[in-house]
Formats: C-alpha cells, sequence, structure tokens
C-alpha cells in the first residue's frame, strides 16, 4: 500500500472517530425527533438506530392507525400521539417543542419512513459542533441514493422555487433528514402543518440570520414505497406554503404588483368606456363593470400591500425571540 493510500485511509478513521465522539458527547444532549405515519414496518430499526446516537429518541405518531405508536414505545422512544393526521409540519412543531422542553442541545429529525440511515447522524452533528452551523441538511443528491427519477424531478422542481422565492442556497432544501443547534431550535419558528414545512423552515431561517450547511449522506429506496402523499398533491402543497411566505414576507411583490397592475387595467378600460359613451352615448355595459371591478381590487390590493409592508418592517425592528 503506498504512502498516499495510509495517509488517506488514516485521515477517514479520524474523520469517523470525530463523528462518533461528536455524536454521543456528554457535554451535548443530542435529540432524535421523528415524525411518523403508518409506519410500524420501519419505526424499530430507525428508533434503534438513532438510540445509538443520540441521548433521547422522540417520535411524533401523527394519527396513525397501526403499530407504529406502540414499537416505538416498547422500544424506549418518547411519544407524542396526534388524535388525528395532522401533517408533517404539525408533527414537527411537537418535536422542536420536545426539544426545547428537553433543553437540547441539538436536534436531529429525520422521516419515518426508512429512507434516511440514522446511522449517519454524526455527520451531522459533526457540521453543527465542528463547523459552527446553525442547520446541518442531509444532501440526498450528494450522496448514493436509489431515489426514483419521478421524484427526483420533482424535488428538484421544489428546490429551484425554494431557492427563487428566498434567496436560500441549499441543493436539497425538500430533505427531512437535518440537525439543529440550540440556537435553530429555539430561533425556528413556522406555520405550515403539511409538506409544505422544509421549504418555509429554510425560508425563515435564512431571514432569521441562521446558517445553514449541507452534508452528503445516502438516501434508501429500493423495495419500499416512502410517499404516502400524492407526488402532485405534494408538489402543490410546498408551492402554496411558499405562496403564502412569499405574501407575509414581500407584500409589495405579492399585493402590490397585481394592485397596480389592476389599477391600471382598470384605469385604461374606463378610460376607454367614457371616450365610447361621449361619442355614442351609449355605455359599454360590459367595459364598464369591469373597469370598475379592475380598479376596486388594483385599489384593495394596493392598499394591503401598503398596511402590511408597514407591519413587516415594524416586527423586522423586533429582536427574534420577541416576534
Amino acid at each position: 500500500m503506498s504512502k498516499q493510500s495510509v495517509q488517506a485511509e488514516g485521515a477517514k478513521a479520524n474523520v469517523k472517530l470525530v463523528e462518533l465522539l461528536c455524536s454521543r458527547r456528554p457535554d451535548v444532549k443530542i435529540v432524535a425527533a421523528i415524525p411518523a405515519f403508518n409506519e410500524e414496518k420501519t419505526i424499530a430499526r430507525i428508533v434503534i438506530e438513532a438510540s445509538r446516537h443520540a441521548h433521547k429518541v422522540v417520535v411524533v405518531d401523527d394519527g396513525s392507525d397501526d403499530l407504529t405508536a406502540e414499537i416505538a414505545e416498547r422500544l424506549g422512544a418518547i411519544v407524542i400521539r396526534h388524535e388525528r393526521n395532522m401533517g408533517k409540519g404539525a408533527a414537527l412543531k411537537d418535536c422542536f417543542e420536545a426539544a426545547r422542553q428537553m433543553d437540547a442541545d441539538i436536534l436531529v429529525t429525520l422521516d419515518g419512513d426508512g429512507q434516511h440511515n440514522a446511522e449517519e447522524i454524526p455527520k451531522l452533528v459533526n457540521a453543527i459542533l465542528q463547523n459552527g452551523s446553525d442547520i446541518a441538511i442531509g444532501c440526498r443528491f450528494r450522496g448514493k441514493t436509489d431515489m426514483p427519477s419521478y421524484r427526483r424531478i420533482g424535488n428538484k422542481i421544489l428546490d429551484f422555487i425554494t431557492r427563487k422565492a428566498g434567496g436560500v442556497q441549499v441543493q436539497d432544501t425538500q430533505s427531512g433528514f437535518r440537525a439543529y443547534s440550540k440556537k435553530a431550535i429555539h430561533r425556528t419558528i413556522f406555520s405550515a402543518n403539511g409538506m409544505g414545512v422544509d421549504s418555509e423552515i429554510l425560508l425563515r431561517a435564512r431571514r432569521a440570520g441562521l446558517t445553514a450547511c449541507e452534508v452528503p449522506v445516502g438516501c434508501r429506496y429500493a423495495g419500499r414505497e416512502t410517499s404516502t402523499f400524492n407526488p402532485i398533491s405534494h408538489l402543490f402543497r410546498v408551492v402554496s406554503t411558499i405562496v403564502s411566505y412569499v405574501g407575509e414576507k414581500r407584500p409589495l411583490l405579492f399585493f402590490g404588483v397585481p394592485g397596480v397592475a389592476a389599477t391600471i387595467i382598470g384605469t385604461i378600460l374606463l378610460v376607454d368606456a367614457t371616450q365610447v359613451f361621449l361619442v355614442e352615448r351609449s355605455l359599454p355595459i360590459g367595459t364598464a363593470l369591469v373597469s370598475v371591478l379592475s380598479l376596486v381590487i388594483g385599489i384593495l390590493l394596493s392598499i394591503a400591500a401598503i398596511i402590511l409592508h408597514v407591519i413587516v418592517s415594524k416586527l423586522e425592528e423586533l429582536p427574534p425571540m420577541s416576534r
């Protein structure tokens, strides 16, 4: 074996050792949280693997009608139950709240469908402890993955939309395999209850000044159906969340531009209807109604944009924990 090969193997061993030490340091409390909905086939392995690298494992059973909660409890996980299916975002809210109540130093989230390898938790923890990032994201496109082509295409579309909506410099915006620092645990506040939560967290994190990095991870899809959602429905839910966020954070763009456009169209139509009336002494009812409607909508949207812009500006002047 060459000297270069020996050095390379030594470097890999050192990295693995650092990751192992970081993952279970006694002075760093790590909580692994798993949102789960009807995942009785995979939850056991995930809880067992996660417990090797976390001090506490939390499973949020989002209204499952199978044995997901019972299996997790038998394996020592702390189980939070929802009486009905409320969505991934609602489950993640409970994950963050549990981490705050446990005074966790790092929160690791991973999906309950088995696509993430919990043995890679040390990689994300290491990125928080060693690199100083607030959020470490397991990037499925940099590691080995057998992700189906339709999911890859859908994720790429959502990644592009998320990056354009908020300037998020992340390749895999839809990955649910993440680690959050203590600062991120307390500053991460989101409203989405559904599948759009992953995008919203990154958009709000950027505005809150939190830093994010990506860590290559593998992903397991072969032999299992890893989503209970229709891909089109998933795409629609995420896009709806992003649109809602843009409307909230950029009201002048979201409401103001359409408002001005509607006002201009209404004015042009009103002038045209007035000219027709002066020349022909006959009022074009259709044009007049559309012009008035456009003007009313345009003025209301413009006023709403100005009011929301003032409110958002005032809120952003407040300290993060006071919002």
